[in-house]
């Protein structure tokens, strides 16, 4: 539980402290730790003492005050309950503070879901998995504002149990989570959360042209499923968002078989799926004013005597045909036939689709910033400023008519790779081609959805990116106040 009260009601166990490096905290013990150097309110530091009363008070840095963003303010809450689990503390506050570039609800989110994700384990298969859910109190606050903070604490709070519905669909052992039972649990979440969900079996597949599609799913003797699901808040608007999520449960790379290194994390190519799920229970619990389809074109790309080869040309529903040189480029072919159903079925205005699509992506960004490629400078301007109001972080690559040449089909209209060079890049354009002349973004998420080592703030595994971000871009806040 999270709530707001004022600084001089209750007692706790213990104490968080949020403490700047170059800022006064109005705090004598810190001000000791900071002559004495030991604990002087860097970024990623922690100190605790306990108080006459044998209660704790735990200190966390967050850096310059300039420098903070807003994942620094998140991370550092995360740090300190992670701390406070270590002692064993059920009751806790944790001091409100002002920061560079975030209002009083800005702030507050960042606190609850630091708190929200600071407890998260994907533990299910081990003999002991309790899970830590102290009682948290912010303190300090403007008493003139709580009633905004505690409605901002609900907004957080449901935005970071659609993270954490992301990162446990991601972290599901593929033996656990193929297509029908991706499909189950979307519907679940639309039941729980109030958003339509319709799934479509292999028949309805073919029956709506879906050729690409269904070559990556028929080597599997799991079938495919088409998910959608509807979220319309708005009956006074005709105007509906577009989620696609790449949806491959697991992925061998095909008869362009992948390494054997390479394959146990391949559970996680349904990145992209997980967190358009995720993202539509955060909108629904919100209750957010706004019309969403999602789309999921859940399958594996698995071998068998079936499996669609290297060479193939292929259909597709918008009816280009697509030379196929590497199977293990899958998950393009899955995306532009959910792309096209999106659009012609759905009828969106908007469409970004969400994908761990390219190892190349690693390459040019590492694992802290996803990778864009759009049509449209006036929707990647909104992307950027979604980004800034959740702290995850996005760059855009380049889409010119320069890489086109590079996936030109030699015997069909495409080809499903443009080869080693810019491999990001010509990736999402041949996902460019089929979004008509809708806006469109592209979100290459192979480094941001999945952690292979884990830190002391995000475990290893399914990273929940980027719920925050679209949940971000649909709702289209406007913050007006400090």
């Amino acid at each position: 539980m999270i709530q707001v009260k004022d600084l001089t009601v209750g007692s706790f166990e213990g104490a968080i402290t949020l403490v700047y490096e170059d800022k006064p905290a109005n705090n004598e013990t810190v001000d000791i730790l900071k002559s004495k150097k030991v604990f002087e309110g860097k970024s990623g530091q922690v100190f605790y003492k306990t108080t006459n009363d044998l209660n704790y008070e735990i200190f966390v840095g967050l850096g310059k005050y300039e420098e903070l963003e807003r994942t620094d303010l998140v991370n550092a809450v995360i740090r300190g309950i992670k701390q406070a689990e270590k002692l064993k503390i059920n009751e806790l506050s944790i001091n409100f503070i002002k920061a560079n570039g975030l209002c009083t609800g800005g702030v507050t989110k960042s606190i609850a879901q630091g708190v929200k994700l600071a407890s998260y384990k994907f533990d299910k298969y081990k003999g002991n998995n309790e899970v830590y859910t102290p009682n948290v109190t912010i303190i300090g606050g403007p008493k003139e504002k709580f009633d905004k903070m505690r409605a901002k604490i609900e907004e957080a709070s449901n935005v970071a149990d659609g993270i954490i519905l992301a990162r446990d669909l991601v972290n599901e052992p593929a033996n656990i989570l193929y297509p029908e039972t991706l499909a189950e649990r979307a519907v679940e979440a639309g039941k729980e959360s109030g958003f339509e969900v319709e799934v479509f079996d292999e028949k309805q597949i073919e029956a709506l042209g879906m050729k690409a599609f269904l070559e990556v799913a028929k080597g599997s003797v799991h079938k495919p499923r088409l998910i959608v699901m509807r979220y319309m808040g708005n009956e006074n608007s005709d105007e509906r968002v577009g989620l696609v999520g790449k949806g491959l449960t697991f992925d061998t790379g095909g008869y362009s078989l992948k390494p054997s290194t390479s394959m146990d994390t391949m559970k996680s190519d349904m990145g992209g799926a997980a967190a358009v799920i995720g993202t539509m229970q955060a909108l629904a619990k919100n209750k957010v004013e706004k019309n969403v389809v999602a789309v999921v074109a859940a399958c594996e790309n698995a071998i068998s005597g079936g499996s669609y080869k290297p060479g193939d040309i292929i259909g597709s529903m918008a009816g280009k045909t697509i030379e196929v040189l590497n199977t293990d480029a899958e998950g393009r072919l899955t995306l532009v036939d959910a792309v096209t159903y999106i659009i012609e079925k759905e009828k969106v205005d908007k469409v970004v689709d969400v994908a761990t699509l390219t190892g190349a992506v690693l390459v040019a960004l590492g694992t802290e910033v996803t990778g864009v490629v759009s049509n449209n400078d006036e929707f990647y301007d909104e992307l950027i400023v979604a980004a800034r109001r959740s702290g995850e972080k996005f760059w855009r690559l380049p889409n010119d008519k320069c890489y086109k040449k590079l996936y030109k089909g030699d015997f069909a209209d495409l080809k499903n790779t443009g080869g080693r060079y810019g491999g990001s890049i010509t990736a999402g354009m041949f996902i460019g081609e089929f979004v008509q002349d809708k806006p469109w973004l592209h979100l290459d998420i192979a480094g941001t959805s999945w952690s292979d080592s884990g830190n002391d703030t995000t475990p290893k595994g399914g990273t929940g990116a980027p719920v925050s971000t679209l949940y971000e871009l649909v709702v289209k806040h406007e913050c007006k106040h400090k």
